[in-house]
């Protein structure tokens, strides 16, 4: 967790019963909108990543944009957009992952990264995992290299984190929800 985690948390919305009852939806949009906030958010991330040598920043469609555009501008290192299935306009490389009540798929520009190239790759949040980890797959199937996975939020309770870890890939969150926060 960031050094700024309880105050970024403390700015994130929670919605109740959103966009079904039952559910707490953790929205970022006050964080977005309060700059002292944002700036912790990207710094959070710059403190944590600035020594590691990375080659480029992959994050996910479309929440994931926001963070990984300024954080790889302030790191020096390329962008990339994961994309939904699509959305990108040169030749691809795709990978399907499987949701609570179906399929989807995420792709990738075939010629994204250099063989080892040293990537992280965020995301606005991690549930289930399944995106993040279908993202990482689309790395390492490019020659790239999964440094670490990032994100503002985790939802440990939901099984994703660990199933990234499960997996082989580091996981950090600037903060953390349960289920009754």
């Amino acid at each position: 967790m960031s050094i700024y985690g309880d105050y970024i948390k403390s700015v994130i919305r929670t919605v109740p019963d959103w966009p079904e009852p039952g559910v707490n939806f953790r929205d970022i949009t006050p964080l977005l909108q309060n700059s002292a906030a944002f700036r912790k958010l990207i710094d959070s991330f710059v403190h944590r990543y600035q020594e590691m040598n990375l080659d480029a920043i992959a994050s996910i469609d479309a929440r994931g944009f926001i963070i990984g555009a300024p954080l790889a501008y302030e790191l020096g290192c390329s962008f990339v957009p994961v994309r939904k299935k699509g959305k990108l306009p040169f030749k691809t490389i795709s990978e399907t992952y499987t949701l609570e009540y179906g399929h989807s798929e995420v792709e990738l520009h075939s010629d994204a990264f250099q063989k080892n190239d040293r990537i992280l790759l965020m995301d606005d949040l991690i549930a289930t995992g399944g995106t993040m980890l279908a993202a990482a797959n689309l790395i390492q199937r490019s020659g790239g290299h999964v440094v670490e996975t990032a994100t503002i939020i985790d939802l440990p309770e939901l099984g994703g984190s660990q199933k990234i870890r499960d997996a082989g890939f580091g996981v950090f969150a600037v903060c953390s929800f349960t289920e009754d926060e």
